[in-house]
């Protein structure tokens, strides 16, 4: 058997990848944070699989489950919400199954910064203005922060930062960020990107903190600050279509171009 960790993405049950589902459909198990999955995306289930919402289940819980999945032989999706390689917890569970010797898979899914960028139509790398995107969190409540990564830090290259489990401190956000972005940076706020009462705050640093206040969101949502989300810029464009600036599969007439070496 094998345990397939499985990223379900946002939430939209139609951003789950087909590799994704057709293990779902597959796997006789189940086991799906429900607090973060919504269930349509697991309707995809065998009718007789075992199905359970991990919501309230502790690691102890779902591993019992999984062992007990090896000794029936009987495959296991372990579904996780965006994508499992960023705050998926998955990193503990693994170490058990491979100290249980139990074969395991990842299958990535779609990450909420990208889903938040399509909602709000916008490329995240936009020339001269931004070209990284850092993912991080706070520490609040859940583990604490490596010493170093901290938004203060992170805010000094001015990339785009995508801020998860912070929504209740937005007020630490606002006093890290404004010495280095600026009063009037650009800020969105995502809440449960991809359900079906999904919702979009746009902001500055120095108004989003009382309008995420005014809407009342606590939890599940995604936090993004940099430049370039302003809705509209002037910026050059991109050297990938320039016509001036040749590469190997567009050279320029009459010029041969070799290919770099990359050792």
């Amino acid at each position: 058997m094998t345990v397939y960790f499985i990223g379900a993405g946002p939430g939209d049950p139609d951003l789950i990848t087909v590799k994704a589902k057709a293990r779902i459909e597959a796997c006789p198990v189940c086991l799906y944070a429900g607090s973060l999955v919504p269930e349509a995306v697991v309707a995809c289930a065998p009718e007789e699989a075992k199905v359970m919402d991990t919501a309230a289940m502790t690691l102890d819980d779902t591993h019992a489950e999984i062992k007990a999945a090896h000794e029936r032989g009987e495959d296991v999706a372990r579904v996780h919400s965006g994508d499992p390689s960023l705050y998926g917890a998955i990193a503990e569970q693994i170490r058990r199954l491979r100290a249980d010797d139990i074969p395991f898979e990842i299958i990535p899914g779609v990450p909420a910064y990208a889903a938040m960028a399509a909602t709000i139509g916008q490329e995240l790398t936009i020339p001269e203005i931004a070209q990284s995107i850092v993912l991080t969190r706070m520490s609040m409540q859940s583990t604490s922060m490596p010493e170093g990564e901290t938004l203060d830090n992170f805010g000094r290259t001015g990339a785009t930062l995508a801020i998860h489990l912070a929504v209740r401190n937005m007020r630490e956000i606002e006093r890290q960020l404004v010495p280095h972005y600026g009063a009037d940076c650009p800020v969105v706020v995502g809440y449960r990107v991809g359900w079906p009462d999904q919702e979009i705050i746009r902001g500055t640093l120095s108004d989003i903190r009382m309008k995420v206040r005014k809407a009342k969101i606590t939890r599940t949502a995604l936090i993004m600050v940099g430049p370039a989300l302003a809705e509209s810029h002037e910026f050059v464009d991109s050297a990938l279509y320039d016509p001036s600036k040749p590469h190997v599969l567009r050279p320029v007439t009459g010029v041969d171009l070799v290919e770099p070496n990359n050792t």
